[in-house]
């Protein structure tokens, strides 16, 4: 018996395929991250471990999690990625709500000039200069007010909607009496889930990796996010691992387990976070971004 396929169910098998393999290459990376963190290092640096664990070795996260500095982070960048994303979150939806709107005085003048900033902007040093004149350097607030907007996001809103709030509905809700706040916050919002679940991971993973930021604008070790304390902590063993080579060979084997358990302890919260907005992400991305 032959089997005989279409030219739709040979495109379909070929979609499959590539769809497969692209998923392998991008996936991959994690899982070898995750079996490395746990596999004995010296198999790891021998390359031995490949595609499952080999010799359970739980002593990198031991290590990590022994530090108290990393829970002090970690606490540090919670309360930077929530209060941050909720300022980002608010002030990127109002001023989204007020560009879609097509009687907005001066609305297009007001597009260029954003839209003039993705493309240029002051710089680091005058960036830095504005942060410490209005006493924001070494606060709290230095994580989470210079990002308060980003530009893309604001566009990807904007776009989200124009396409997707029709003004008629709006024209029939003032009719009854809303006023414009009212209408944004009974109509607005809630046709408007997916993109606000997208800008919420956007601006949470954004926030939680902040990195750069921290490195500038803060001094006090106590307010340093987790991803300077896992740069402190990689950057420490290595160091040690390098003083302790001449003795034992264990420390340049910890040190690089280490390396492995740093980017899964930094990556956790994002991975955890993701299954929950994924159904919004695909909706909310596309319509936003596509017809911008």
């Amino acid at each position: 018996m032959s089997l005989k396929f279409s030219e739709e169910r040979w495109f379909d098998i070929t979609c499959y395929f590539i769809s497969i393999v692209l998923i392998v290459i991008a996936a991959f990376p994690i899982y070898f991250v995750i079996i490395a963190s746990i596999s004995d290092p010296i198999k790891v640096l021998n390359g031995d471990v490949l595609f499952y664990p080999i010799d359970l070795n739980f002593e990198a996260y031991f290590k990590v999690f022994e530090d108290n500095k990393i829970w002090n982070g970690y606490s540090n960048s919670i309360l930077y990625t929530t209060v941050g994303t909720c300022i980002n979150l608010f002030l990127t939806t109002i001023a989204a709500y007020a560009l879609s709107r097509r009687t907005l005085p001066g609305r297009n003048a007001i597009m260029f000039l954003i839209a003039f900033t993705m493309f240029f902007n002051g710089g680091l040093i005058p960036t830095y200069l504005l942060v410490k004149s209005l006493s924001l350097a070494n606060t709290f607030w230095a994580m989470v007010i210079p990002n308060a907007i980003a530009t893309y996001n604001l566009i990807v809103m904007r776009t989200y909607f124009q396409t997707n709030i029709p003004d008629e509905l709006l024209e029939s809700a003032q009719m009854d009496g809303c006023s414009n706040l009212r209408s944004f916050w009974n109509i607005v919002l809630p046709l408007s889930t997916p993109i606000l679940a997208v800008m919420v991971l956007f601006y949470a993973v954004q926030h939680w990796n902040s990195y750069f930021n921290a490195l500038i604008y803060l001094r006090d070790s106590d307010m340093f996010p987790l991803q300077i304390i896992l740069r402190d902590i990689l950057i420490q063993n290595k160091i040690q691992a390098e003083f302790d080579s001449f003795d034992s060979a264990d420390s340049v084997f910890l040190a690089e387990s280490i390396k492995y358990a740093v980017i899964m302890v930094a990556s956790l919260p994002v991975l955890i976070m993701y299954p929950f907005v994924q159904k919004y992400f695909v909706k909310g991305i596309m319509v936003g971004a596509i017809k911008g």
